[in-house]
């Protein structure tokens, strides 16, 4: 069936979920004319979505604009605005629904030519993505790094799961031919306190604008005020958890009992929604405990280690006490809070994981690796490739060549030096990305990868999607 072609009165009725306050109407007329911008190769004109919490969206458009490129933004909520001071910021007041054809229009009144994001897997910026693959303008997505903690992504397209990188050891080792030796890169420190600071100001500020932006919703799966509650309840005993762990820490290195390490992901996490079998950790959490009890030397240990910023929400703690009793193997399984330490990470027989950077750690320092989702890092010769049941007698170490080939062509086409929650972090991931997006002005589009696409680990696990309601 033909579409009907949208009229004046259609497109000017999606203009007015997008332009509702003065900066933006002043916005629309800067672009509204007749007159043809300078499209010179060295020029760009960039719409920023959505952001990572902080001013680091703000700061980088800054930059290009001064470098004589021109900015837009869409704002989809109060928090998005808060952080946003410059000219050319759009208010997007309409459903998602809406948002195809509203950002169709807007690309095309733009003249966009790239498009600039932080996480991929948001449905806002999913539609986004596809819209402009179809129109044949770039992506360029931002993301924590792939290589932390110094570093942070920018790819083209996608990241994770999404990445147009290869997953095949043979192409890394060609690609890295001519890429300089690996550098850990300029030390950055990210401040917690900091961070935390700028998520509240914007979950508040996106509370406080509900009124202008009211059919915004989040593509969290609970509202952040639930995990700033459940983080609060944690926070008086955290002196007390920090030497319970080290002292189980300590009682593990010390038991000489060979031991495997498996470091949860936050449960919120695209990469466990969208990017493994899983859907959420818990389900994840029972396949690797009664994997563990059924095929793991009779005398090790399963060590997992919760992820730093987990605020207890979802009770995993509880949860997988309860899987490990049940598979009989109890006294086996240790919890701990807080991440995971350096000597735990040495010391370990190998690590199973999702997807987590974490593996990229492990890979580092020659620990045999088992992914169960879809990871950057999972290809023979860097991962297992023998299924869950088999990994934990017949592990076997990474290539250390593969591994060097894969972390130069990572770090060369994928990471900047720098972070989002630290002045020096902030002032280097500005100048690096400035540089990464520049250069892409002159080189052609890296072809989408397709949705077909799915790593070699993932066949082993059927019908995961489990009947575990989380919050039970």
């Amino acid at each position: 069936m033909k579409h009907r072609a949208p009229t004046p009165s259609d497109r000017e009725r999606r203009r007015k979920l997008l332009f509702k306050h003065a900066q933006a109407e002043s916005a629309l007329h800067a672009v509204g004319g007749s007159e043809t911008p300078d499209q010179s190769a060295a020029t760009a004109r960039y719409l920023f979505l959505q952001g990572p919490n902080g001013t680091f969206f703000a700061r980088l458009a800054n930059r290009l604009k001064s470098r004589g490129h021109a900015v837009y933004r869409v704002n989809f909520n109060g928090g998005d605005r808060f952080f946003w001071r410059l000219s050319g910021a759009l208010d997007f007041r309409g459903s998602a629904e809406q948002w195809p054809a509203v950002l169709g229009d807007l690309l095309t009144d733009c003249r966009i030519t790239d498009i600039i994001l932080f996480g991929d897997c948001r449905p806002l910026h999913r539609a986004a993505i596809t819209l402009a693959h179809r129109l044949g303008q770039r992506v360029h997505v931002f993301e924590e790094g792939y290589l932390r903690p110094n570093w942070i992504t920018l790819e083209a397209n996608g990241v994770n799961g999404h990445s147009s990188l290869a997953k095949n050891a043979r192409w890394f080792l060609e690609a890295a031919a001519g890429i300089e030796d690996w550098s850990p890169g300029l030390p950055v420190t990210g401040h917690f306190a900091r961070r935390a600071a700028e998520d509240v100001l914007y979950t508040l500020s996106t509370i406080f604008l509900k009124w202008r932006f009211p059919l915004y919703r989040t593509h969290k799966p609970w509202h952040p005020l639930a995990e700033y509650a459940a983080g609060a309840k944690r926070f008086p005993l955290t002196p007390l958890t920090r030497r319970r762990n080290l002292a189980l820490q300590q009682q593990v290195l010390k038991s000489g009992c060979q031991y495997y390490l498996f470091p949860l992901q936050l449960d919120a996490d695209a990469q466990v929604r969208f990017h493994s079998p899983f859907g959420r950790m818990a389900p994840a959490i029972k396949t690797v405990i009664e994997s563990f009890a059924r095929a793991a030397p009779a005398d090790a240990l399963l060590v997992l280690t919760e992820h730093p910023l987990d605020t207890g929400l979802v009770p995993l703690e509880r949860l997988s006490r309860d899987y490990a009793d049940r598979a009989g193997v109890g006294s086996r399984v240790i919890y701990l809070r807080f991440g995971t330490s350096e000597p735990l990470l040495t010391g370990c027989r190998g690590m199973v994981t999702i997807n987590s950077t974490m593996g990229v750690l492990a890979l580092s320092v020659s620990v045999p690796v088992m992914t169960m989702g879809h990871a950057i890092y999972d290809m023979p010769e860097l991962t297992f490739q023998g299924g869950l049941d088999n990994f934990w007698c017949n592990s076997t170490a990474p290539s250390g060549a593969v591994f060097d080939a894969f972390r130069r062509v990572l770090a060369a086409h994928t990471q900047i030096n720098g972070g989002f929650y630290s002045e020096k972090g902030l002032t280097l991931a500005v100048a690096g990305s400035v540089t990464r997006l520049e250069a892409a002005l002159t080189n052609p589009a890296i072809a989408a990868p397709s949705d077909a696409d799915s790593p070699a680990n993932m066949s082993w696990v059927v019908g995961t999607r489990l009947e575990e309601k989380i919050h039970a």
